[in-house]
């Protein structure tokens, strides 16, 4: 009786003193990397599940992979488009209306026209050829009934990357959720999205972030904790083009004009309930400038936003809107 007493001891001892582990999952997505951190009491691995979520997404909506849903679309081939494109192109409706048309997936002509897109470079790009293009620019011209995507103009080129990312990362969470996984931090290409707290070690996530830089180096400019939210960050410090005259010209078009956005803005970090979201907002945002984006916020006291701008002394400044988190 002493000796399965003894025995018993041990064991609740050793349950008692076990560590809290986190599992990790890590790989390559859209075009970039990604990490998910989550504590399971099954210890449950669900690379397998991630990696067909991935390619169902990729498969709706990759502007890259010639035969996706997108894809057809814009070549104006009949397809029905599944639930994923069903919920980003809905969420996309939404921002453009509540932006005025600053957030707008057509715009994907142009973007490719100034070579950020996936087809690559247009030569002959002048003010005549942008007017050309802009014409066929405009969310309003698209609609939707049921699984069928409509436009108004065939050359009309959607372009869902602004949000997709996000969208991926919102998949990611609510999956896990369904699998009664309750804390966990999922990261896209630095869109996030937290739940709960980081068990392992019993804390709030903290994320990071990043300082501009234009020479493609790395670090962090603060830290702050994310818990039950999402943040994404738009910028112009790493997807720029210099022209002949050495002006700097951001991934970000103009809706309005067709042309890149000027601006001294240089990264908008934007938190919001779901990444889809702040992944929209966080691109209109970058168009919209300083004013644009205050404005904005004062009837949205929803999104919580951090910007990062160049002053006329070519100097970093920051700004924290609607009580973005401190260090």
């Amino acid at each position: 009786m002493r000796k399965a007493l003894y025995i018993l001891i041990l064991l609740l001892v050793f349950s008692c003193s076990k560590e809290v582990e986190n599992i990790n999952i890590s790989g390559s997505v859209f075009g970039t990397s990604y990490a998910v951190k989550y504590y399971s009491k099954n210890d449950s691995n669900y690379q397998k599940q991630f990696d067909s979520l991935f390619a169902a997404i990729n498969k709706s909506m990759s502007t890259y992979i010639p035969d996706s849903d997108i894809s057809k679309i814009n070549k104006n081939e009949s397809v029905s488009v599944d639930q994923h494109f069903i919920t980003v192109f809905n969420k996309a409706k939404e921002i453009y209306n509540a932006t005025e048309g600053v957030f707008d997936p057509t715009i994907g002509a142009v973007v490719n026209a100034w070579d950020f897109g996936p087809e690559g470079n247009i030569e002959s790009l002048d003010s005549l050829k942008i007017d050309s293009l802009m014409k066929s620019v405009g969310f309003n011209k698209v609609t939707r009934d049921s699984h069928i995507i409509n436009k108004e103009y065939p050359k009309t080129f959607l372009d869902f990357n602004a949000i997709a990312k996000g969208y991926g990362v919102d998949v990611i969470g609510e999956f896990l959720e369904s699998q009664n996984v309750s804390n966990y931090i999922v990261d896209i290409g630095g869109e996030i999205r937290t739940k709960g707290v980081n068990k392992a070690k019993n804390l709030p996530w903290r994320v990071g972030v990043e300082k501009p830089h234009f020479d493609g180096s790395q670090s962090i400019l603060k830290a702050i904790e994310l818990k039950d939210k999402a943040m994404a960050t738009s910028g112009t410090y790493r997807k720029f083009k210099v022209d002949n005259n050495g002006n700097r010209y951001s991934h970000i078009i103009d809706t309005k004009t067709g042309y890149p956005s000027k601006t001294n803005l240089l990264s908008i970090s934007v938190i919001a309930d779901d990444c889809m979201t702040a992944d929209a907002y966080a691109t209109a945002f970058k168009a919209m400038g300083i004013e644009g984006v205050k404005t904005f916020l004062k009837s949205h006291p929803e999104f919580q936003v951090f910007l990062i701008f160049e002053n006329e002394k070519h100097e970093f400044e920051t700004l924290n809107l609607n009580g973005f988190p401190e260090e």
